[in-house]
């Protein structure tokens, strides 16, 4: 009988297989499994805090005496050891420290890092950001650091990027989120990013509006699409920039680049002006009068005196060559034009001149309400008013209420005049009769 030693072989592969499977489901036989950090109870977090005091002591003492290497190594016991003690975050950022003072931008940004998820609630938190924009300026400024071939070399851009944007992250509106945003747009201006640096600087304006960095991140916008229209053509970078400088303009009547901005803004009008006037004037060669009209307008609007005079003249001799297709071009929302010159209105035999706004509103047929409104019609009958007191027809403007006829009028008493003599009283009347005044005589008394 022949005896094959493979044959046996996958049934042994298999047993391993299974038995591979059964220990790896329990840690407690897997002696590699990562065990999760369980928070003490407050007892022996006690006990942890008081050891972990007199190794973070043997760590100062170490730094102190620059042995640098000894104190990181103690630091990360303590963080390994006791990672749920106040001591465990002194460790942590004075870890972070050391290696900061090594030169190694990126190990320190990482270590600050991860003091910062871990002990939020730290006093050295607004420290450490600090920190962090630090080495993300010094990155950003083309500091070198040691590489892997202990070359000193740059760090790439989009490393800087994500300096700032995790210092963002870590304090959305501290002090140094604005500053962050601010500095990832001017790392796109530098790499010549067009969109992404305005984009970037947009968010600094409608996050931090309040900030210094909007005013300037808002005239940036500006000046990046002004000189984007003057390497091309293109009629929206002359838009973008002409609404982001007037946005400055209105937003900051009094900023450090007011000056510059209304020179940009004009250098802005200007070049659209010119670009309106040709494209004029190759519809007016093309023999479309409505189209040039347009475009002569828009120049009148945003031009410079000189391109104002041209094109007033050129839309003067289209209006007289073809005045139904120059009124034909109507003016769009928010377009102010300019009339056209009176020399050839006036030389018409049918001009009588403008007609006046009364003439023209009384021309109009009168139009039947449709809406909605307080308007009320005056009454058919005349209400009834109050009457005074003892009266029969109402008085004229008379606003006491009328009086019931099972009522007297309400007559209050005369007093007696003091010192008076009392008068006598007439029968079954009760109000007093004044005595008749004594005739005066016309004879003439005895000498």
């Amino acid at each position: 009988m022949n005896y094959f030693p493979h044959a046996r072989l996958p049934v042994f592969l298999a047993s391993a297989v299974s038995f591979l499977a059964l220990t790896t489901a329990s840690p407690a036989i897997w002696p590699f499994a990562k065990k999760d950090k369980v928070v003490p109870v407050n007892s022996e977090r006690d006990s942890q805090e008081l050891a972990a005091q007199g190794v973070l002591a043997q760590a100062r003492m170490a730094e102190n005496a620059g042995k640098t290497s000894k104190a990181q190594a103690l630091y990360q016991t303590i963080v390994k050891r006791y990672p749920f003690t106040p001591s465990a975050a002194e460790a942590s950022f004075h870890n972070a420290v050391i290696i900061r003072h090594t030169g190694k931008m990126d190990d320190a940004f990482d270590a600050f890092q991860n003091f910062i998820v871990a002990y939020r609630d730290s006093p050295h938190f607004a420290e450490a950001i600090e920190k962090q924009y630090e080495i993300a300026e010094e990155a950003k400024g083309g500091k070198r650091q040691r590489g892997l071939l202990l070359l000193p070399m740059k760090m790439n851009s989009s490393e800087v990027i994500k300096f700032y944007e995790k210092i963002i992250k870590n304090a959305p509106f501290g002090k140094y989120a604005p500053l962050a945003q601010f500095s990832i747009a001017e790392v796109q201006q530098d790499l010549k990013e067009k969109d992404k640096a305005i984009a970037a600087y947009q968010k600094v304006v409608e996050n931090y509006p309040n900030t210094s960095q909007a005013a300037e991140a808002q005239f940036r916008i500006g000046s990046i699409s002004n000189i984007a229209a003057q390497r091309s053509e293109d009629a929206s970078n002359l838009l973008a920039a002409r609404d982001a400088l007037r946005t400055y303009i209105a937003t900051h009547p009094e900023g450090d680049r007011k000056k510059e901005t209304e020179l940009i803004l004009h250098q802005v009008n200007t070049a659209e002006a010119n670009q309106s006037l040709t494209v004029a004037k190759f519809y007016q060669r093309m023999g479309k009068t409505k189209s040039a009209a347009i475009y002569l307008n828009e120049a009148l609007k945003f031009g410079s005196p000189s391109v104002s005079a041209e094109a007033r003249t050129m839309l003067a001799q289209l209006a007289a060559a073809d005045p139904d297709g120059v009124a034909g071009a109507k003016k769009g929302p928010g377009q102010d034009y300019t009339a056209l010159t009176a020399e050839n209105l006036k030389a018409r035999d049918d001009y009588v001149g403008p007609m006046a706004p009364d003439l023209a509103r009384l021309s109009q047929r009168p139009k039947m309400r449709t809406g909605d409104d307080t308007f009320r019609p005056v009454p058919l009958e005349e209400p009834n008013l109050p009457l005074r007191p003892g009266a029969s027809q109402p008085g004229a403007g008379s606003l006491l209420p009328p009086v019931p006829e099972t009522e007297k009028p309400a007559l209050l008493p005369v007093p007696p005049t003091p010192n008076a003599p009392k008068l006598p009283l007439i029968p079954g009347q009760g109000a007093p009769v004044p005595p008749v005044p004594p005739v005066p005589s016309t004879t003439k008394p005895a000498s």
